[in-house]
């Protein structure tokens, strides 16, 4: 899953594909570098960052999210918390929600994805939205996870969502310690395992645990930590990874494909 972040403020990218063409242009590349899903978003999240209006968040996303639907074959996923937000996206061609919030300020959201038949990607959080990279950790973090876990997944079916549609994300960097966004990607199959059936999507690309344990204030610096934290993942049994590097991301899942294949 390749980030497209169209909002002015990003932590890592934030300005850099607000243009139309700009963001088709980025598009192109990470389709042609093996992009098999492209998540756009047009609220930042990243510590420290402001809500938008739906208005504002439509007028981002949704003409974007047309033209890259309408000109490449690769299915389109819209970041947000707002089910006005999702709906005008699904009718612009996106074909999943990817809600960080994993339906806790929006329940809505829910029925969007029933009546459009999209798929539902629900991550791990705490906090309202200002508050989300601040909450104090608690104590067990896969507890935690797993609780917040359930109770997304019994508010999404009993809007009617097949659970066939669903994603779970883990939610790296929301509400977590370094150590316990270690313990996550490093003890995946915890997860994996309680949730059988269910795809699990870890985000960690450019995240802040990575530029603290490497000393790297600057997102872009992040490059190795991200890949590797991707790889780990990835051999622990994630489904989805959703990185800004897509080629070198690809190219690393690869490999472990490869040499996983040589292990039977």
């Amino acid at each position: 899953m390749g980030i497209l972040n169209v909002t002015p403020d990003s932590f890592a990218d934030g300005g850099r594909y607000s243009n139309l063409n700009e963001a088709l242009h980025r598009a192109e590349q990470m389709v042609s570098e093996g992009v098999d899903i492209i998540d756009i978003g047009g609220e930042s999240t990243r510590p420290g960052s402001k809500k938008v209006d739906a208005g504002t968040e439509i007028n981002r996303t949704a003409p974007i999210v047309h033209a890259i639907a309408t000109r490449f074959d690769v299915p389109v996923s819209i970041d947000t918390t707002k089910s006005i937000v999702a709906k005008a996206n699904i009718h612009a061609g996106a074909e999943i929600i990817n809600d960080i919030a994993g339906l806790r300020f929006d329940e809505e959201i829910a029925d969007v994805a029933v009546s459009s038949g999209a798929g539902l990607v629900l991550m791990h959080s705490r906090g309202e939205f200002e508050t989300m990279h601040t909450q104090p950790p608690v104590e067990d973090i896969f507890a935690d996870v797993e609780t917040d876990f359930r109770r997304a997944i019994k508010l999404a079916t009993d809007h009617g969502i097949e659970k066939e549609r669903i994603v779970l994300d883990v939610g790296i960097g929301f509400g977590k310690n370094v150590d316990q966004n270690l313990q996550l990607i490093a003890e995946l199959s915890r997860l994996i395992d309680a949730f059988p059936g269910f795809p699990i999507l870890v985000g960690a690309s450019r995240k802040t645990f990575i530029g603290k344990l490497l000393d790297l204030p600057d997102p872009r610096d992040r490059l190795s930590g991200s890949v590797a934290a991707a790889a780990i993942a990835a051999w622990n049994g994630a489904s989805i990874l959703r990185v800004h590097d897509v080629r070198e991301t690809v190219e690393a899942v690869r490999m472990i494909d490869a040499i996983k294949r040589s292990a039977g």
